[in-house]
């Protein structure tokens, strides 16, 4: 497969603390990412994953239901924001709202996003953050990791692109293995969206 001539155009959306906004920004920062950052939008206006982005430079936008009350009048914000900054893929960096069907026109098999467990395991709806790591721990299983697949109409269904895994050791916590899954979630994020950039991964096949 042939690399990209052009950098990947991000788009980003974040709800929160933003840290793998930072990591991928860090990696094209560095040169370990092929890339170039466009925008970054949340949902939340005092997140810091737009302090982030605006320290960086990147535009920074507020876009949510208390900017666009209406479900397809937000979804088509959140996609004329994206395309009018010449984003042409969309990485979700912890954001904690499902993609609406206009976002997903504009980017098909574009928008990719990191999920801190080994899907198809403790996915979908409800299951983000910390609840995710209490459910591994949960269920007694020896291991857990990072996933990063291609977003579509529902919760961390799309096809898997990536995954690394962490052991769970004895006497963890939630946080602790979250701090542990986090990790690899900074690493894995940009690696991926180099081998996307390198032509190693066609998310067209």
């Amino acid at each position: 497969m042939t690399p990209l001539s052009v950098p990947l155009r991000l788009g980003f959306l974040a709800s929160h603390g933003g840290s793998n906004l930072q990591a991928i920004l860090d990696a094209i920062a560095e040169g370990r990412l092929h890339a170039e950052a466009r925008v970054a939008i949340s949902n939340n206006s005092a997140s810091k994953a737009l302090e982030r982005a605006r320290h960086r430079g990147i535009p920074a936008l507020h876009i949510s239901g208390q900017t666009h009350p209406e479900p397809e009048a937000l979804d088509a914000a959140i996609a004329e924001a994206l395309t009018g900054h010449g984003a042409e893929w969309v990485v979700l960096a912890g954001y904690m709202k499902k993609i609406g069907p206009s976002v997903l026109q504009a980017f098909p098999h574009r928008i990719v996003n990191i999920h801190p467990a080994l899907l198809p395991n403790f996915g979908g709806k409800g299951m983000y953050g910390i609840q995710v790591h209490e459910a591994v721990l949960a269920a007694g299983e020896r291991e857990s990791g990072a996933s990063i697949h291609v977003v579509d109409s529902e919760y961390d269904r799309g096809p898997v692109l990536a995954q690394e895994r962490v052991p769970v050791e004895p006497g963890d916590t939630p946080e602790t293995l979250q701090a542990r899954v986090l990790a690899v979630e900074h690493r894995l994020y940009a690696a991926t969206l180099q081998r996307i950039a390198a032509g190693e991964i066609d998310l067209d096949a």
